[in-house]
């Protein structure tokens, strides 16, 4: 059995984001003031997370973000990002740079409502989560291949050292071995993933998740919640379980969604 844990996070706000402003890929904004604040505080909060792969999309509010996040950490602040053109947002091609009411006029027009509505240029739902799980597959099998290769030379320690940072801050409960049970058989965990992205990309790739691979959700989280979209700098764990020798789709469980505890304020957290 392998299993990793998946921390997604979404890039912090833009003045675009405040001004309800569509971005997609095309419109390639900074962070505002408030958007390096909530990365330098998300930084904080996972400053003593031991992550093994950092990926981030390749777009400016992402780059920005988990650079943001890392310049915090004290146990991982070199650990080189991959940035990878899969975690983009959604594109929304001729609506842009146009503000969300004029795509939902437009899906009205077309008889359609948002997200369902595809923009002249824009990705469709399906293409955006065939990028997804493009991704997650990828993924997958870096991490299992990884595994492998150290399986023969792991002696337990490392995966309770990452198991051990993450269930500092996260209500991990029984989703995780903890130290004390490691002799039972129950593994650590092979590898902690943080990955940035962004909204719309976001919520069809946690949809993947829960339509397709059957994730689990914590007894205080309901579907609608799980398909809202993630706030800025919004934190999300999940463990990914691979039974030894079975290639068949891993067992996810969701341990927490859009976590804002960061946030001034201590905002609701689901």
């Amino acid at each position: 059995m392998t299993r990793f844990a998946l921390i997604v996070v979404r890039h912090g706000e833009t003045r675009f984001n405040k001004e309800k402003i569509i971005q997609g890929q095309g419109i390639d904004e900074p962070l505002s003031e408030t958007g390096f604040k909530q990365a330098a505080a998300a930084g904080v909060f996972l400053n003593n997370v031991k992550f093994t792969h950092v990926f981030s999309s390749d777009l400016m509010r992402t780059k920005q973000t988990v650079h943001g996040i890392l310049e915090k950490s004290k146990v991982c602040k070199d650990l080189t990002v991959k940035y990878d053109s899969r975690l983009r947002e959604r594109k929304y091609g001729v609506a842009e740079g146009r503000a969300l009411s004029e795509l939902r006029a437009m899906a009205k027009a077309a008889g359609e409502e948002c997200p369902m509505f595809t923009p002249p240029g824009g990705e469709t739902l399906d293409q955006v989560k065939m990028r997804g799980k493009d991704f997650f597959d990828i993924l997958c099998q870096l991490i299992l291949q990884e595994a492998g290769q150290n399986e023969q030379f792991s002696q337990g320690a490392p995966s309770n050292c990452l198991e051990t940072s993450l269930a500092e801050i996260f209500p991990l409960g029984k989703t995780c071995a903890s130290e004390s049970n490691a002799d039972s058989g129950a593994p650590g965990l092979a590898a902690s993933v943080l990955v940035v992205s962004h909204g719309a990309y976001m919520k069809s790739l946690f949809n993947y998740f829960l339509t397709d691979l059957k994730c689990s959700l914590p007894s205080t989280l309901n579907k609608s919640e799980f398909m809202s979209v993630s706030p800025n700098t919004g934190i999300s764990l999940f463990i990914i379980n691979f039974e030894k020798g079975r290639e068949v789709k891993p067992a996810i469980q969701c341990v927490c969604m859009y976590l804002q505890d960061h946030l001034n304020g201590g905002t609701e957290t689901r």
